[in-house]
């Protein structure tokens, strides 16, 4: 395991404060704020660890709503909604300053047998042909070293490959309002699902808006021509899956407007099995010259 996945284990890894009640610390990101994926893993983490082992999670649903102070540690409030025979719903709140600055819901299921369809695996290309994400990014002379060193240390954790080039590494002009990436973790995880859908979890938000970007040769919040932040975020757990191996994030947008962007997304395992569904909306604004 990598030193960087093992710090992120670590950043994880919640201190129980009470019942119910969590404690997280936070890291710089590429913004200075708290990275919204790892506010959601850790509130994921909260989750589930009141939920009992043979329940796995199939949804969550979430809002961000102020941004979070990488210097200040994050509480995670837990409430146990419901707990029936095959289904359990958490509440999980995180209060930082007093304040709440995100809220998830989440469900839980027992394992059940029933009716079994997917949508077909889109084609790409076999990840071990793509560039690294250091290539990538050291490619582009463009980018300021001091702006590609936050985006390597920021994703140290994931071997995240890009098909093509992203927003800020070829912009200026629209191009289809689709992008894939490849990812796993740099390194082997336990055989924990929980683990497994919170660490794909803290993926998903790293990427999901650059469609929105692309449709519009943007080049996003690397290169300053456009301000951004999540304000949304679901997903849907459908099949069983291991963020330690090869995982097809493709992600597309059907719309941006009114300062919005829409981002919508499978996650497909290597093998083309359907592991996961994702809906992202985020804050999409062009800076006013003066």
């Amino acid at each position: 395991m990598s030193e960087a996945l093992q710090s992120l284990l670590d950043l994880l890894d919640l201190e129980r404060i009470e019942e119910d009640i969590y404690r997280g610390r936070s890291r710089s990101a590429v913004v200075p704020r708290v990275f919204g994926g790892q506010v959601a893993a850790q509130a994921m983490v909260a989750a589930g660890r009141t939920v009992p082992e043979d329940r796995h999670a199939h949804s969550l649903h979430a809002y961000f709503l102020r941004p979070g102070d990488p210097g200040a540690p994050i509480v995670y409030n837990v409430e146990r909604l419901r707990d029936g025979r095959s289904f359990t719903t958490r509440r999980v709140v995180a209060v930082q300053h007093g304040k709440p600055i995100f809220t998830l819901s989440a469900s839980f299921q027992t394992y059940e047998e029933g009716l079994d369809h997917q949508a077909p695996m889109p084609p790409a290309p076999d990840p071990a042909t793509l560039p690294t994400g250091e290539e990538r990014l050291r490619s582009y002379p463009h980018l300021p070293a001091e702006t590609v060193e936050r985006f390597l240390e920021a994703r140290a954790a994931v071997d995240l490959r890009y098909v093509d080039d992203p927003p800020f590494g070829d912009f200026g002009t629209p191009r289809e309002p689709h992008s894939q990436v490849w990812f796993r973790t740099n390194g082997k995880l336990a055989d924990d699902p929980l683990l497994h859908v919170v660490l794909a979890t803290y993926v998903s938000d790293m990427t999901l808006l650059d469609s929105v970007l692309l449709a519009h040769g943007r080049g996003g919040w690397a290169v300053g021509d456009v301000v951004g932040a999540s304000l949304d975020h679901a997903m849907w757990f459908h099949r069983p899956f291991r963020a330690d191996e090869w995982l097809l994030y493709d992600q597309q947008s059907p719309s941006a407007s009114g300062g919005r962007g829409l981002g919508q997304a499978r996650i497909h395992t290597q093998d083309g099995q359907l592991a996961v569904s994702v809906v992202q909306e985020g804050v999409v604004r062009v800076p006013r010259e003066h």
